[in-house]
């Protein structure tokens, strides 16, 4: 048996959820990963994993391992790199996916700047409003907008994500402006038909009689839905409703006066755009690289700032 890849193996397992996605990763037959994980268990004498057709679950003894066996890894993959000539290079496939309508505009830009500066690696790039299971599909890292839910990804913020209620100026010819989120109930609002998106409605902060504040979410109606966000953007722009949408969309927008923005003094807190990525341990190069070249880019002062009126 050789032991290194052994505990490669079952690391990666770990990471990417099963034996089918960690022999893609590491380009062999799931059968080999499979055995490559009997002799380690054989080797130690006990269960690191308790293996089903649905799904992994570490032994108390293979989480104590797993944490040994990334922090042997990394310490590897360093010592390489600071004896190896060609250590400081960053290469290999990358393997990224972003919603689809912010992926258009601000992650696809990002990538052919990203491999001039590392010409040595390739990129894939899925935009897709799916949320990706990365550890099961074998991606690298993603970039998501809004509420992360709970899960065992590792994040990292990279800008806030402020939201608006926007129309065009020609729908308020014959319509009041809303000057509470109450009064959304009152007009034509273009929303996500999507169950998996918006699902407690758009989000305000309303004052309360002590003076404090709170969060409320409004489930706004309106004659028409859809499940892309772009959709809802163009038929906003075309004058049929309000919408809800981030300040990276609108911005131009507004400054243009193709919208304008109402609901401002009740404007809730920012959510977040985020790096997310399996795991912090043994994180490629390239990974760790393409994390660092995004969070700079968005981290500029001017990314997703209110326009100034």
């Amino acid at each position: 048996m050789d032991k290194l890849k052994a505990i490669e193996t079952f690391v990666t397992v770990v990471s990417r959820g099963s034996l089918t996605a960690a022999a893609r990763a590491e380009g062999v037959a799931p059968a080999i990963v499979g055995r490559r994980l009997d002799a380690l268990e054989a080797h130690l004498g006990v269960k690191l994993l308790v293996r089903t057709t649905r799904r992994l679950t570490l032994t108390h003894e293979g989480s104590a391992f797993l944490e040994d066996c990334q922090r042997l890894l990394a310490d590897l993959a360093q010592a390489e790199a600071s004896v190896s000539a060609g250590g400081a290079r960053v290469s290999g496939h990358l393997r990224l996916t972003a919603p689809a309508g912010f992926g258009r505009r601000h992650v696809a830009p990002l990538v052919p700047l990203f491999r001039e500066l590392h010409p040595e690696v390739t990129v894939s790039l899925n935009l897709s409003d799916r949320v990706i299971d990365l550890a099961a599909e074998g991606y690298d890292c993603a970039v998501r907008v809004g509420d992360l839910p709970d899960s065992s990804l590792i994040s990292v913020r990279l800008a806030d994500n402020r939201r608006l209620v926007v129309a065009a100026p020609g729908y308020f010819r014959h319509r009041s402006v809303p000057q509470h989120p109450n009064d959304l109930l009152h007009h034509d609002c273009l929303v996500l038909s999507s169950d998996a998106s918006q699902t407690r409605g758009w989000a305000f902060t309303v004052p309360e009689a002590d003076g404090r504040s709170r969060t409320v979410h409004i489930r706004p109606r309106g004659p028409l839905t859809c499940t892309d966000g772009q959709v809802l953007y163009e038929w906003c722009l075309a004058g049929l409703g309000l919408a809800w949408r981030s300040t990276w969309e609108v911005q131009a927008d507004l400054q243009a006066g193709r919208l304008v923005s109402v609901l401002d003094a009740f404007m809730a807190p920012p959510n977040g755009i985020y790096a997310v990525f399996p795991s912090a341990r043994h994180l490629p190069r390239r990974v760790r690289a393409w994390v660092e070249f995004i969070k700079e880019r968005f981290g500029r002062a001017d990314f997703g700032a209110l326009p100034k009126r």
